[in-house]
């Protein structure tokens, strides 16, 4: 019925429905600028087109892949069963539960029923005339579902079974949905890879999609759902999707925790410094394919090859200090088991130093003759800078949302080796969050061949390991392997220079190498951007010289306890698409002189003022938050946190919230600073202090060494 109402809805707007016509291919033509899609070749012809949405469910993958595009997606059977009539059923609520992993949707005078098993069917590519086509179920897999059933309502036991459904089914490594452009062939979209939701995501999906079309982004923030999530390798490796999309599947209806980790598609990318951090007893975590540091355990706790639950003829692992360690994570109601060991890292950076393993981050060259033309396309901020200098900018979009926010180094043309490169015109040093690396990199290149721009862009990422030292006593510490002079007079703060390293661990070895003078910590501090065969040496020295002020180890969770503290943004959180930076209060990013990107709707809010601004709420009450509660002003809401960490040097919670008035005008300063807030977490409202800007270091001593 709803495709029906839907098509009828697309007819009457001026659209076409052709019924029982099969698509045997895209029509693809090579360009300077890349593939570019020309049509869809059909069982009744060809069809002339420049834009095509890939909706295709199971067979999304195998269309594109002909072409040199690859999809994270694998099918699976899955099933549910709809009982005879049961009086007194209709009209009360679907039920799902969490426990047996499975639901209750009611259906008439009927319950269909079913679940997510730990052991689906992973299928070989579909049959192409298998649209309408379904299985005979497995009741030896569809058992535990029943039985769970039962238990969860004995009486259901009582009527018998009037009906199966057994299809395929298309999912994915994270149990999301697929969508957004191709990063391979102009002109394709993709809105596939459901999981089962389909019906209830279907329409804001759908969408989303159109506007995406229309106005070449969607008016959501969708990064949770753009394909570019996902790296090449990552859609490439049908290991690791498998891996990945089984644990999902399986793990579908398991509560959500902040801190929770895959167990499956592990150690898939490693940077220079991994043994290094294993070695450390460094308690891993996964982002985008790379494994990070999170925190050093005073024991070791390394990632198991994937057992695949005891599925599938495999013995599940007796023992995994990883899992043990990871349960500690897994809480609501209070703090983490490690909180205390993550806070000791986190105060040794504000209080002596420590050294963060930052090697996944984005690293990329854009280098040509028109560089400088991009970058002040591309760009908010004033790079056209001398040489040598770091600048923090965003990437906007039409509406002045920020894409991405990163630094930027003019360089001069060097040497050639990978910390120091050579190229003819002007060359930018760009570096990214490693979360969102493909999404960045992906975005600038496309805006690159959209605007024409000679330049190249080039991902130097796994050719780069980063090594940050941060904290009152690091300079101190890095002076003594360092050959340049670390003065602000020499290296000011946002300052970077080629130099090179002593590494006395390795026979005093002199390495080539980037320094840059900045903070993600807010912190005295550099970052060594390190070849990759040079890491290893640079990083045993850094701890070897540093032992004596007690250097220490840390991790990305106190990172990010560390950077919230300082009130900095983490893309995707408390920054996103739909968010501008004058609403972010990153106002000085964006140039007044010149053209950018969403220069227009910036402009617009400087001039009209703005509807909802970023707020810091710090709780006196010693509570975990974890980022979604509601805040409330006055008693009424006005928005939720996007953010939430500890700050150990503040000695509670904070988090970062979007507020804005009910009324929907303008909101200033009095009106944030005026009300008495209240945070909601776990259904109980605690006291919270609002702040315009974070607490901690508000006038930014710390960062220029004053302490």
């Amino acid at each position: 019925m709803l495709c029906t109402a839907l098509t009828r809805g697309a007819i009457q707007n001026g659209g076409r429905v052709i019924e029982n016509c099969n698509v045997t291919d895209l029509l693809v033509e090579d360009t300077s600028e890349g593939k570019e899609l020309v049509g869809v070749a059909t069982s009744y012809g060809n069809i002339k087109t420049k834009t095509v949405v890939n909706a295709t469910g199971v067979w999304g993958r195998d269309l594109v892949q002909k072409h040199g595009s690859y999809l994270p997606l694998i099918p699976m059977k899955h099933s549910y069963i709809i009982s005879e009539t049961i009086p007194g059923v209709r009209g009360i609520p679907n039920i799902r539960d969490h426990d047996y992993s499975t639901y209750f949707r009611i259906q008439g005078d009927a319950i269909c029923m079913g679940g997510y098993e730990p052991n689906p069917i992973i299928l070989e590519p579909v049959a192409k005339d298998f649209h309408f086509g379904l299985y005979d179920l497995d009741w030896s897999l569809f058992d535990v579902h029943l039985n769970g059933a039962i238990k969860l309502c004995p009486s259901y036991g009582n009527y018998g079974v009037k009906s199966t459904i057994c299809g395929p089914e298309s999912f994915t490594p994270d149990h999301k949905p697929l969508m957004g452009p191709d990063t391979v062939i102009n002109g394709l979209y993709h809105n596939c890879g459901f999981n089962s939701a389909g019906m209830m995501f279907g329409g804001g999906c759908g969408e989303q999609t159109a506007l995406w079309i229309i106005n070449g982004k969607p008016d959501l923030a969708m990064f949770s759902f753009d394909l570019r999530r996902f790296t090449v390798a990552q859609n490439r490796d049908t290991q690791w999707i498998r891996e990945r999309s089984h644990e999902s599947y399986a793990k579908n209806y398991s509560m959500v925790f902040k801190y929770d980790q895959p167990l499956a598609g592990r150690n898939f990318q490693k940077d220079p410094l991994h043994e290094d951090m294993l070695a450390q007893n460094a308690f891993m975590e996964e982002k985008q394919g790379w494994e990070r540091p999170g925190f050093f355990m005073k024991e070791k706790a390394q990632v198991l090859p994937y057992d695949w639950y005891g599925c599938y003829g495999n013995t599940r692992h007796a023992e995994s200090a990883y899992e043990e360690a990871l349960e500690g994570d897994l809480k609501y109601s209070e703090f983490s088991d490690h909180h205390k060991l993550i806070g000791e890292e986190a105060l040794a950076c504000r209080n002596a130093a420590a050294i963060f393993n930052m090697s996944y981050f984005c690293k990329l060259v854009m280098s040509g003759p028109d560089a400088q033309k991009a970058a002040d396309w591309i760009f908010s901020a004033n790079t056209n800078r001398e040489a040598n200098k770091t600048v923090y900018t965003c990437v906007l979009n039409s509406s002045g949302g920020v894409e991405a926010d990163v630094t930027v180094s003019r360089l001069n043309s060097g040497t050639g080796a990978v910390h120091d490169p050579k190229f003819t015109g002007q060359g930018y040093y760009i570096v990214a969050g490693g979360a969102s690396a493909y999404y960045t990199y992906s975005t600038l290149l496309a805006e690159i061949r959209q605007k024409g721009f000679n330049v190249t862009l080039r991902d130097i990422t796994s050719d780069l390991g980063v090594i940050s030292i941060q904290g009152p006593r690091s300079r101190g510490i890095l002076q003594r392997i360092i050959d340049c002079d670390l003065s602000n007079e020499s290296i000011p703060p946002n300052g970077t220079q080629v130099t090179s390293v002593k590494c006395p661990t390795n026979k005093g070895e002199q390495v080539g190498v980037r320094v840059l003078r900045v903070s993600f910590v807010g912190e005295l501090g550099y970052e060594l951007h390190v070849p990759k065969e040079h890491c290893s040496a640079v990083y045993q020295s850094l701890l070897a010289v540093g032992k004596p002020d007690g250097v220490r180890n840390a991790g990305y969770r106190a990172l990010y306890s560390l950077s919230s503290e300082k009130g900095y943004h983490l893309w995707s959180f408390d920054l996103r698409p739909d968010d501008t930076p004058i609403e972010a209060g990153l106002s000085f990013t964006c140039r007044k002189n010149g053209d950018y990107k969403g220069k227009m709707a910036i402009d617009r809010q400087h001039n009209e003022g703005i509807r909802r601004r970023l707020v810091y709420l710090t709780l006196n009450e010693q509570v975990p938050i974890w980022g979604l509660e509601g805040v409330y002003r006055n008693g009424e809401a006005v928005g939720f946190l996007r953010r939430a960490e500890f700050g150990y040097a503040l000695g509670k919670s904070i988090g970062q919230a979007y507020v804005s008035r009910k009324d929907g005008e303008i909101i200033d300063n009095d009106y944030v600073t005026q009300g008495t807030y209240e945070v909601d977490i776990l259904g109980k409202r605690y006291k919270a202090e609002c702040h315009l800007r974070s607490p901690f270091d508000p006038d930014g001593k710390r960062i220029l060494g004053i302490y």
